[in-house]
């Protein structure tokens, strides 16, 4: 299966978790790594690239820090011009039917903290709802998203161990 990994973080050199999840995935024949914050910087999307890219991939994943209950905004935009009326949805927009769609997570906040009674007060899959939206309205299978939890009490180890296990879910 061809997978497409959409890394959107505004600050990937300051990153620990999304980028060591990004030099493990990008060593395999089968992903490809797309970086909009490095391939956009100044916010202006090569919408015919992206969805040539979209089309030729079995997978898509979105990868990103979670921030205010979503993802960075350049994702947003991206899903708002790549994934526009007559490609993703619309008559003949079925460019998106029976992929695989997975969101891949990092977040700040310690898993207890992302439930009802916590701190956050809903899961994380409650929060991310819309995508599993999008993703059922444009055909595409939905799978549970992979999330990384307080990322910054963790090891270098436990980083790592995370980014082997999103490299054999993704492999």
């Amino acid at each position: 299966m061809k997978t497409l990994v959409i890394i959107a973080h505004p600050n990937m050199d300051g990153s620990k978790v999304n980028k060591a999840w990004k030099n493990h995935l990008e060593n395999s024949d089968n992903i490809t790594i797309n970086e909009i914050y490095k391939s956009y910087p100044d916010g202006k999307i090569d919408v015919k690239r992206e969805q040539e890219l979209v089309k030729a991939h079995d997978r898509i994943v979105f990868q990103f820090p979670f921030h205010w209950y979503n993802a960075p905004s350049l994702l947003k935009q991206w899903m708002d011009s790549v994934f526009a009326f007559g490609f993703s949805h619309g008559p003949n927009g079925n460019s998106l039917k029976e992929k695989e769609f997975r969101l891949v997570i990092s977040a700040g906040g310690q898993e207890q903290s992302y439930q009802a009674g916590g701190a956050q007060h809903f899961t994380i899959s409650e929060l991310t709802k819309t995508y599993e939206a999008m993703a059922k309205f444009t055909g595409m299978n939905y799978r549970p998203a992979f999330v990384l939890y307080a990322t910054h009490l963790l090891s270098e180890e436990d980083i790592n161990k995370s980014a082997d296990k999103l490299k054999s879910i993704l492999n």
